[in-house]
C-alpha cells in the first residue's frame, strides 16, 4: 500500500474516482482526486495459465475478486469520506476475450493476448489470391479500408481468440451470449451491462473505423470471419457514463449507490493521458509486462509492412498509434528474476533492488553479451509470431550481473528498433519520451534507454501508477471536470536522463547485432516453432 498524501490534506469538498487497472500481472485499484492525486492505491496479483499448443488464459472470477480485494483495502483506510467518490473507472489489458452466457456467467478462462491457438484460424480468414506479406489482396484491402489495420496471423489479437474458441471449443461457442473485453467484462459485474466502447471494440478487428465517433460492426468482416453480431456486445462512446453501479456491487465494495460507472477503455488508450504526453506527436513510452511506443496523432493511417497503425484512442474523435512489442517488462520476470533472483518474491522490491545491484557490476554493452527479447514472439517492425529469446555471445566471463544488465539492454535495442520505424510512419523525429509503467521505477532502465535510444527520456513521477492515473483522468474528462489540455499540468515529470556519448559506439554495436540475429535467425525461428 501506498498513500499519496496524508489525511490532513483531504479537503472537504473534493471529490475522487475509484479507478482500476488490470494489467496481465494483476490490477491495481487507486483513488484519485480531480487534481489527479493518487491518494491511495493497492494491487494484486492474478495467475496467467500457459498451455500446450501456444495457449495462454486467465481467469475472470481471479480478476473480479483481485479488484475487490485491492478497492477493498484502499477504501478501509477511510482517507476521504466515501460520498466523496463519485465514479469508478477502468482500463485494462487489451485483445484478451471473455465468453459470457445470457445470465453473465463465464464459459471460458479468458483467451490471453499471449495465446496463439488462433493464429490458424485468422490466416484461414484472410487468405486468397493474389497473396501480399501472407493476405489475400482483396481481403487486405477491405481490412484496411474498415479498421485501418488487419489482423494478426500470430493469433495475438481478439479476433484469432474469437476464432479458436469458435472452431476450437465449438460447445463453448454454441452457449456464448457475448464475448467481451477485461475492461468490459468488469463494466458488466458493476453494472449488469454486457457492452463495449468504440475503444475496447479495436482489437476485434471487426469493426467500420472510418468515422471515430461512429464506429460500428462492419456486416462484411462479419461476413469473412463467420462471426454472428448477436454475440458482440452493443458499442458505447469511449467517454460513456454506463450508470450506476449495482447496489449489491456497491455494499460489496463499501461504496455509495450514487457511484457512477464511466465505460473506460484498454490500457495504452489511457496510458497517454496518465503519461501526461496528450498533445499530437507527442509520445511516451511504456514497460509493463508489455511495452509499447504511442502518442495522439491527426491522422487514420495504416503501415502494413511495419506493423503499425493507429485506433482510436481514449479521447473521443482523436486517433492513436499501435506499436506495442508484446514480452518486454515480462522478460526480467521470466529470466532475470525466475533464474538469478528466486530467492526473492516476484516483482518485490529486493528483487528489483538486487537486480539493479548485480546489472550496475557489468559494463554498457555487456562485454559483448546480449539478450535477444522475443520470448513470445516479434512485435512491430516484423509482427514474426516464430521468433523466440535467449542470451547470445555468452562467454565464460560471464555472469549475473551480465545477464541481468543485457535482459535491460535487450529491451530497450529492441525498443530502438521500434522507435526507428515509428519515426518513419509519424514521418518526424522524436525528440523526447515520457516514459511511465513499472520498468520506469528502475533510473538504471531509464538511463539505458536515454543511452540506446539516443533521446532524453522524461521518467513520469509515480510511473507504476500512471496507468491507473490515467482511468481516473479518462473519469475527470467523461464527467465533464477537466479538458484534454489541462491534464499535462497534472502530471509531474521526475526526472530527466540524457544521453551518454560516451556509451554511442557499444550501444550502437549491440543493436545492430541485435537486428541481425533476428534477420539471420529467421529460418530457424520458423522451423523450431511453427505450428503449422
Amino acid at each position: 500500500m501506498i498513500v499519496g498524501f496524508p489525511l490532513a490534506r483531504v479537503s472537504n469538498s473534493e471529490q475522487y474516482v475509484l479507478a482500476f487497472d488490470l494489467g496481465s500481472g494483476g490490477p491495481k485499484v487507486a483513488l484519485v482526486s480531480t487534481a489527479g492525486e493518487v491518494v491511495a492505491h493497492a494491487k494484486r496479483r492474478v495467475e496467467t495459465y500457459l498451455l500446450p499448443a501456444g495457449g495462454a488464459e486467465q481467469d475472470p472470477e481471479e480478476w473480479w475478486q483481485s479488484i475487490v480485494g485491492a478497492a477493498r483495502e484502499v477504501l478501509a483506510l477511510r482517507l476521504v469520506p466515501v460520498e466523496q467518490i463519485v465514479a469508478i473507472c477502468g482500463t485494462a489489458q487489451w485483445a484478451v476475450t471473455v465468453p459470457i452466457d445470457r445470465e453473465g456467467r463465464v464459459l471460458h478462462r479468458a483467451v490471453h493476448w499471449l495465446d496463439s491457438r488462433g493464429a490458424p484460424y485468422s490466416r484461414q480468414v484472410t487468405d486468397g489470391w493474389p497473396k501480399i506479406s501472407g493476405y489475400g489482396l482483396a481481403r487486405l484491402l477491405g481490412w484496411l479500408r474498415y479498421t485501418g489495420g488487419a489482423p494478426t496471423h500470430s493469433g495475438a489479437d481478439a479476433l484469432a481468440h474469437i476464432l479458436y474458441l469458435k472452431h476450437g471449443c465449438p460447445d463453448v461457442w454454441a452457449a456464448t451470449d457475448k464475448l467481451l473485453e477485461p475492461v468490459d467484462y468488469i463494466n458488466l459485474r458493476l453494472t449488469g451491462r454486457a457492452v463495449a466502447s468504440r475503444g475496447t471494440v479495436f482489437p476485434y478487428f471487426l469493426t467500420d473505423n472510418r468515422r471515430n465517433l461512429e464506429i460500428d460492426y462492419a456486416p462484411r468482416l462479419l461476413e469473412w470471419t463467420g462471426i454472428e453480431r448477436a454475440k458482440l456486445p452493443d458499442l458505447q462512446p469511449v467517454d460513456a457514463v454506463l450508470g450506476p453501479i449495482l447496489p449489491a456491487v456497491a455494499e460489496e465494495l463499501g461504496l455509495g449507490r450514487h457511484v457512477q460507472v464511466v465505460a473506460g477503455s484498454c490500457d495504452s488508450q489511457v496510458a497517454i493521458l496518465g503519461s501526461g504526453a496528450v498533445a499530437d506527436f507527442e509520445p511516451h513510452l511504456c514497460i509493463g509486462t508489455s511495452s509499447w511506443l504511442t502518442c495522439h496523432v491527426p491522422f487514420k493511417k495504416t503501415d502494413l509492412f511495419r506493423y503499425l497503425a493507429t485506433m482510436p484512442s481514449a479521447v473521443p474523435g482523436k486517433n492513436m498509434v499501435v506499436a506495442e512489442l508484446g514480452a518486454s517488462g515480462k522478460c526480467l520476470e521470466a529470466v532475470a528474476e525466475r533464474w538469478f533472483l528466486a530467492h526473492h518474491p516476484p516483482g518485490s522490491d529486493e528483487a528489483y533492488a538486487e537486480l539493479v545491484r548485480l546489472a550496475e557490476s557489468a559494463p554498457p554493452g555487456c562485454d559483448g553479451m546480449i539478450f535477444l527479447p522475443w520470448l513470445n514472439g516479434a512485435g512491430p517492425p516484423t509482427g514474426d509470431a516464430h521468433a523466440r529469446g535467449g542470451f547470445f555471445n555468452q562467454s565464460l566471463h560471464a555472469g549475473r550481473g551480465h545477464a541481468c544488465r543485457a535482459v535491460l539492454e535487450g529491451v530497450a535495442g529492441n525498443l530502438r528498433w521500434l522507435l526507428d520505424n515509428v519515426e518513419t510512419f509519424l514521418g518526424r523525429k522524436i525528440e523526447r519520451l515520457h516514459f511511465i509503467g513499472g520498468g520506469a521505477r528502475l533510473e538504471l532502465w531509464c538511463q539505458i534507454l536515454a543511452d540506446v535510444l539516443d533521446r532524453p527520456i522524461a521518467q513520469v513521477a509515480e510511473p507504476h501508477l500512471a496507468i491507473v492515473r490515467g482511468a481516473a483522468l479518462a473519469a475527470w474528462l467523461a464527467l465533464g471536470r477537466l479538458q484534454l489540455e489541462e491534464i499535462p499540468a497534472k502530471v509531474r515529470v521526475e526526472m530527466t536522463f540524457t544521453p551518454r556519448p560516451e556509451h554511442r559506439a557499444a550501444y550502437d554495436q549491440m543493436f545492430r547485432t541485435l537486428v541481425d540475429c533476428f534477420q539471420t535467425n529467421k529460418r530457424l525461428f520458423a522451423r523450431l516453432n511453427s505450428r503449422g
